[in-house]
């Protein structure tokens, strides 16, 4: 068993979040069968993009004047739920989202993929078919 500290895990900051990789391909815990992450959005890291990856697990540690819009595609994000502490988000393979919030918002969260390769679309498009 591998105890990790978030505070101990390097930050690494990226257009629209901060990213703390604890367990996964070039994390702090390595793992060749999934991917667990800590993500800051707010003011400090900028507006995130529009996107979309594999299948994902969000559960929201805190959030402050938050939400998430979702929507068929990265111009058409009509749906806007608020983000609230304790939430799970539960995201489909390639459902388009973004992380938004107000002045003086942020959305703290951790996410869990249940895999390390093709988690970006680029990579699950291109995957070998089973």
């Amino acid at each position: 068993m591998r105890v990790l500290l978030r505070e101990e895990i390097e930050q690494d900051k990226l257009p629209g979040r901060i990213i703390q990789r604890a367990v996964g391909k070039n994390s702090s815990s390595d793992s060749k069968k999934m991917t667990v992450s800590f993500a800051h959005y707010s003011a400090e890291s900028g507006p995130m993009e529009p996107h979309q990856h594999a299948e994902e697990t969000v559960y929201i540690i805190e959030a402050k004047d938050s939400w998430v819009r979702k929507g068929p595609s990265k111009d058409c994000l009509s749906e806007k739920v608020m983000l609230r502490k304790d939430a799970v988000l539960h995201f489909d393979e390639l459902e388009w989202h973004v992380f938004e919030y107000g002045s003086g918002g942020f959305v703290d969260a951790l996410c869990i993929y249940g895999q390390v390769d093709n988690i970006r679309p680029e990579e699950i498009l291109n995957a070998p078919k089973n």
